[in-house]
């Protein structure tokens, strides 16, 4: 939305926000993408899936602020995300149940791993990064929304993103040539000892906590 409202420009770039940024990051991020979930009664929530299966910015990853516009439960459909995730590898995907959610591709997440809700007022940022896995719950409440305002960001030494994210933009507005990813590389695949192991790259696998 940020390409034609000036509004959501100004809130994809500002200086709470890029503070915020800052100190997770130690840089400045750089803006790619703007979004609103309007989530009205009754409607399917999303998987769970990691943000940089998507956005595929490289070296480092992506990064999320996400606003709640609404109080959100789970009654409404808040987010759920999967502790200690953030330090996984992109997984590969598996077909989603499309009739509690909405886009079809989830992370398989096994038996142990905790999903945890997180319940936010409406003005609460949750940051998080493009590893994390993540999701919603369905909405089924009878009268209440769940809007929520994303942007996204990806680190300030990403060299490259995929083509639907371009132009980069520097926090204070001017535009950053990047390099357009090709669909990403490889993304990882749970083993029968509870590792993640690279797909196309089997001397590395790493352990989760």
């Amino acid at each position: 939305m940020h390409r034609w409202d000036d509004t959501s420009l100004r809130w994809l770039l500002d200086e709470r926000l890029r503070g915020r940024m800052f100190a997770l990051l130690g840089a400045d991020p750089y803006a790619v993408q703007t979004m609103v979930y309007f989530k009205p009664p009754g409607s399917r929530g999303q998987a769970l899936h990691q943000d940089n299966f998507y956005l595929r910015a490289e070296p480092g990853t992506c990064l999320a602020a996400w606003m709640a516009l609404d109080p959100a439960d789970e009654a409404n459909g808040c987010m759920q995300v999967v502790p200690g995730s953030h330090r996984w590898p992109i997984l590969c995907t598996a077909k989603a149940d499309t009739s509690v959610s909405f886009t079809d591709v989830t992370v398989p997440i096994p038996a142990g791993q905790r999903i945890e809700s997180v319940r936010m007022n409406a003005g609460d940022v949750l940051f998080f990064t493009g590893s994390l896995v993540h999701g919603s719950l369905p909405n089924g409440s009878t009268e209440r929304f769940r809007r929520a305002l994303i942007g996204h960001y990806i680190q300030g030494d990403a060299r490259q993103v995929a083509a639907y994210y371009h132009p980069a933009l520097r926090m204070d507005g001017t535009p950053l040539p990047l390099e357009v990813s090709d669909g990403g590389g490889a993304c990882g695949q749970w083993t029968d000892d509870g590792a993640i192991a690279l797909t196309g790259q089997e001397s590395l696998v790493r352990k989760h906590e």
